[in-house]
């Protein structure tokens, strides 16, 4: 893949920062129509729970069908752009949900509109995880690059922790017509700070000196090795990966497969713990409420701590086993006490156990999406959309297979068929050869 040359400076400290802004505000704006609906929309406009629901699975099916070709385009044209046209697109059809509230629209007409406006704004978020994990490859040298990808995603599980009470208050003070059209500026504010600030690489931004790039590739972790530097060049050869043998790459699959497993055990939470806690546990609205926010924030604060555990495991420890030691540990710890939480009788430890479940699987996230862009080489947008497509498609499942295994077989086994698959996802990576982009970055550089 392309060389990432690295400044000591703390511009690439900004880049995150942005980095993290851009996908808190992507999936605040993601999740905000949730809250809208259940506040106001659904009521103002006499739509059914299930029409609502399709509306948040079409956002969701269009993000997850044009993911690939996400990747594709961040590796044609670079993450820079790909994340300003995606905050750019995702703003304006933020404001136009809201717009719809205007009444320009006739209120028989309101839940097709909403359809199309929500599809459309999936189309354009496409870019926003993988771009973001590419950006952070470009930027961070490898010592730091799993930290890095922590804290991206961690902002993203911030967002959905914050989303109902933030944006249900901006409607309480403002109406949610108005509410989307702020936080549609907000994205677009955003992503014009982005374009203008950001670079592909380092060595593109005018603040950044060939010393510093030089001297912070001598310090990289790939020196420590004994490897020599890569020269301060722009590659400009053609991609010595082609899609096709990167859609038939093992690792690639396997981590894939791992992936959705994590998509399949975060979206059992996200849909279905509060009708656990509220409708089988019976807990109570308020209590469920608070009960179903402590696993988000526990994910939150684990996506980047187990970024920084994996760099320090990849650090004291051979690439493979370093890059592959926290997920494998973090998967089948996470499987354990999910199992531990279905069986358990007093709401305290199921509410613990849950919450340390999902924080406990956070660890795993920052090594999946650091592999991804690692395996792709120069096509690094487009491995670790293949990865997304995965854990979106896969996790996808749980809202209907959770509902459909309780049916039959009651919540314990729906709720604790997820700690099965976690363990399924945690033994793939036993099989990923993560030291195989040693290899295709040798094969690109010969480009």
């Amino acid at each position: 893949m392309d060389q990432p040359l690295h400044t000591k400076s703390p511009i690439r400290w900004y880049i995150l920062a942005l980095l993290m802004a851009l996908c808190f505000i992507s999936h605040f704006n993601r999740a905000s129509m949730a809250s809208a609906g259940d506040e106001r929309i659904m009521k103002q406009f006499a739509i059914s729970t299930t029409s609502m629901g399709k509306v948040y699975s079409a956002f969701l099916i269009v993000y997850t069908v044009f993911m690939v070709p996400g990747g594709l385009f961040i590796d044609r044209f670079g993450p820079r752009l790909a994340l300003a046209l995606m905050g750019l697109g995702t703003a304006f059809f933020c404001a136009f949900t809201g717009a719809i509230g205007w009444g320009f629209i006739a209120a028989s007409q309101v839940w097709f509109s909403l359809m199309v406006i929500r599809s459309l704004m999936g189309l354009f978020t496409t870019p926003l995880h993988p771009a973001s994990a590419r950006a952070a490859s470009n930027w961070f040298p490898e010592p730091q690059r799993a930290l890095a990808n922590g804290l991206i995603t961690g902002a993203a599980l911030l967002a959905y922790a914050l989303v109902h009470p933030l944006f249900g208050a901006l409607i309480d003070r403002v109406d949610w017509p108005v509410a989307f059209l702020i936080t549609g500026s907000i994205t677009a504010l955003l992503a014009c700070v982005w374009f203008a600030y950001a670079k592909d690489f380092p060595w593109q931004h005018r603040s950044v000196t060939a010393s510093e790039t030089v001297a912070d590739s001598v310090n990289s972790f790939d020196h420590q090795l004994g490897e020599r530097p890569a020269p301060v060049v722009e590659n400009t050869g053609p991609p010595a990966v082609t899609f096709g043998r990167l859609l038939r790459d093992r690792n690639l699959i396997l981590l894939t497969l791992s992936y959705g497993a994590v998509g399949y055990f975060q979206y059992l939470f996200f849909y279905w713990l509060h009708y656990y806690f509220d409708t089988v546990l019976h807990l109570g609205k308020s209590e469920s409420r608070l009960y179903t926010m402590l696993p988000s924030l526990a994910m939150t604060v684990g996506m980047p701590l187990g970024g920084w555990l994996t760099d320090k495991a990849r650090i004291s420890l051979s690439h493979r086993s370093g890059r592959t030691l926290v997920p494998k540990v973090g998967m089948i710890v996470s499987a354990a006490l999910l199992t531990l939480g279905v069986f358990s009788k007093e709401t305290f430890w199921v509410v613990f156990l849950f919450t340390l479940s999902l924080g406990v699987l956070g660890l795993s996230e920052s090594a999946f999406w650091t592999t991804a862009v690692e395996l792709g080489g120069r096509r690094g947008g487009t491995g670790a959309a293949i990865m997304n497509t995965g854990g979106n498609g896969i996790g996808l499942l749980a809202p209907v297979v959770t509902p459909a295994i309780s049916a039959a077989l009651g919540w314990t086994w729906g709720i604790g068929l997820g700690a099965l698959v976690g363990l399924l996802g945690a033994m793939c990576w036993w099989w990923i050869d993560t030291d195989k982009h040693a290899e295709r970055t040798g094969e690109d550089n010969l480009n």
